[in-house]
């Protein structure tokens, strides 16, 4: 099995994580845990996995000029990222969060535009138009009643933002990837990523009433830390190292299918029909903006 079939295998299994994580997140909050603190123990408990992780390897020291570069990753990739995906999902529902994710192969193709000047042609224009209105619907229209979703409109837009950031992430983590090991690389990642999240999440984390969490909710924090946060990342990254970003983001399509099944399947979420007009528009526009993607090497 070569790397590239190993990267792609790694990337799935990570979208798959990411599917079932809308559900499992949104019985967290913001009922047991607000957003920003569960947040603050997600990166707290990455960071700490990931150093100790971190001493079965060997070091690598990191070049002062790429600090910059890792520190804005980190903002991009870990904070505003997550903190924007977390209250946005504590708003809405889990099959309009995962909907909403599937624009981030759209941001990717736009900040590649943008930051390495790669040419977008006029069928990737048309994908991004298209994808976009498809957002603006869910968005607008997307409101729920559903008692779960307190404000829909709002907490879509967050995640707009998340995909948004995780898309930027993907464009600037490209080069850092394939310079430093990925462990080496993750654990600065989340200790800058640490520091952003530390003034959101403070006072949240101190208003949790701990004696009071179920213990499955107990065992869903730890899934997120340990699966969707460590496992995901990994995952993600080593696909990254073999990878082109516009590849590893078109897995993100994925999440709608995953955690809509395991949503309906569990009873936390319910399709209508803006939902599925939205969907069908942002997967045709993905549809178009990564066409060219598939046909290339990676």
């Amino acid at each position: 099995m070569n790397k590239r079939v190993i990267a792609l295998i790694a990337v799935f299994i990570a979208t798959l994580i990411y599917g079932v994580t809308f559900t499992i997140a949104k019985g967290v909050m913001p009922t047991h845990v607000k957003p920003f603190a569960f947040i603050l123990l997600r990166v707290s408990g990455a960071t700490i996995i990931f150093w100790l992780l971190g001493l079965f390897f060997k070091n690598q020291k990191i070049e002062k000029g790429d600090y910059k570069k890792i520190l804005l990753a980190s903002f991009f990739g870990i904070a505003l990222n997550m903190l924007a995906f977390f209250k946005g999902l504590s708003l809405t529902t889990p099959i309009s969060a995962s909907v909403m994710m599937v624009t981030s192969p759209i941001m990717v193709l736009i900040f590649s535009s943008i930051l390495i000047r790669k040419a977008i042609g006029k069928q990737r224009i048309l994908g991004v138009f298209i994808g976009l209105i498809g957002t603006l619907l869910l968005i607008t229209y997307g409101n729920s009643s559903e008692e779960n979703a307190s404000n829909s409109n709002l907490g879509n837009f967050l995640v707009f933002l998340n995909a948004a950031s995780y898309g930027l992430y993907l464009v600037l983590a490209k080069d850092l990837i394939k310079k430093y090991h990925p462990i080496v690389f993750v654990k600065w990642l989340y200790l800058f990523g640490l520091f952003f999240v530390i003034p959101f999440g403070y006072n949240e984390i101190t208003e949790v009433i701990w004696q009071k969490i179920p213990t499955t909710i107990y065992w869903s924090i730890g899934f997120v830390i340990v699966f969707t946060t460590c496992i995901t990342y990994l995952f993600n990254l080593y696909g990254l190292s073999k990878l082109k970003p516009t590849t590893v983001s078109v897995f993100i399509y994925l999440q709608p299918v995953i955690a809509t099944s395991y949503a309906l399947i569990v009873g936390s979420d319910s399709l209508n029909l803006v939902k599925i007009c939205a969907t069908l528009l942002i997967f045709f526009g993905v549809y178009l903006v990564t066409k060219q993607v598939k046909k290339s090497k990676n």
